[in-house]
């Protein structure tokens, strides 16, 4: 039996995934998989509230009111919040502008729904202040961790090392033993491949870089320039989702120790990046320093900062660096979706 030939939506779909994605427009495989998860989300809907499978799903199904019956469903189903929401929508427009510039005649009701949905529900979002640590949060973080097991140690380490270089969850996962140098002075300059496979390094000293040199000497990879430095239980190479776990849980950890602390509802292994820049700013790192620390392009990128941290800048960055690190001493979202979802989704 011949297979059933691709509609316009799934060819699309799968060259958008396969190909433009993660060479064209070079997104990051966080990003990749959170626009995956999203579509996973809209099969799921289709299949368990109109009974459509995966292969059967076209343009001309995803009209104003079901993509509005589908965030409704989203709000009721999953308790997805507002933000949550905007994110869902973001991936689907990425994917609307890409089918538009290939097939317009086909993509035009999706785009036009999506601009719908936009206009009038989910766009209006207030804005909310990122989630930063306090000093005295960063230090409960930190004194969580037991260091006498293998994963908690591994947690310590991360944690300190996200807060020391300010890297994003997803360079943390990346990093590699050929991607640190110790120095005779007892720093670690680390080369993190950020977005747009961007490079920078970042130096951290003291107390950090000795915890981070013992802990890999600790799991004998030293000679092994291509092993990551942080591993999971399942995966040599860490994801995103077990970075995120291991924030959840300790954060959920601390705010039982301290209910009057950690009360933001937003936290995230962003946080942490958030945190480390708003700290280097109270300490007095310049602005144009932290834009070399963070990789951002534009130093009006790193400006968003300064409205959470107006305190003068005139101190020195590795002051800071020294000053804040106590001594040394694992989400894969899931659906139960089974209505065939394409390899690419996987």
């Amino acid at each position: 039996m011949s297979k059933r030939r691709k509609n316009a939506f799934q060819e699309l779909l799968e060259k958008y995934f396969e190909v433009f994605l993660p060479v064209s427009a070079q997104r990051s495989q966080n990003t990749i998989e959170s626009y995956k998860y999203a579509f996973r989300l809209l099969f799921m809907y289709m299949y368990e509230k109109k009974e459509v499978p995966a292969d059967r799903i076209t343009f001309e199904m995803l009209d104003f009111s079901t993509l509005l019956d589908f965030f409704t469903w989203l709000n009721a189903t999953r308790k997805n919040s507002k933000a949550t929401e905007k994110q869902r929508l973001a991936a689907f427009s990425s994917f609307a502008d890409y089918a538009q510039n290939r097939d317009f005649i086909a993509a035009a009701l999706f785009k036009n729904a999506l601009n719908k949905i936009s206009d009038s529900t989910i766009n209006r979002i207030p804005k909310t202040t990122r989630a930063v640590f306090t000093r005295e949060e960063v230090k409960e973080l930190l004194a969580l961790p037991n260091i006498h097991s293998e994963s908690g140690y591994r947690d310590l380490v991360i944690l300190s090392v996200m807060y020391a270089s300010a890297m994003r969850a997803q360079e943390v996962c990346d990093l590699t033993i050929r991607d640190i140098a110790f120095t005779d002075t007892g720093h670690a300059m680390l080369t993190i491949h950020g977005k747009g496979s961007k490079c920078r390094v970042v130096g951290i000293v003291g107390k950090v870089s000795m915890l981070l040199k013992k802990y890999i000497e600790h799991r004998r990879i030293c000679d092994s320039p291509m092993r990551h430095v942080f591993s999971s239980q399942t995966n040599e190479h860490m994801t995103y989702s077990c970075i995120r776990e291991i924030f959840i849980k300790y954060i959920d950890e601390a705010h039982k120790l301290h209910p009057d602390m950690f009360l933001r509802d937003n936290y995230s292994p962003h946080s942490m990046r958030h945190t480390s820049a708003t700290h280097r700013l109270e300490a007095g790192v310049p602005l144009a320093v932290l834009k070399d620390v963070l990789g951002h392009e534009s130093l009006l990128s790193t400006q968003v900062y300064t409205q959470l941290s107006p305190q003068a800048i005139d101190r020195a960055h590795r002051k800071w660096n020294e000053q804040w690190f106590s001594k040394e001493p694992a989400v894969s979202e899931k659906t139960n979706y089974k209505g065939g979802l394409p390899y690419f989704l996987k």
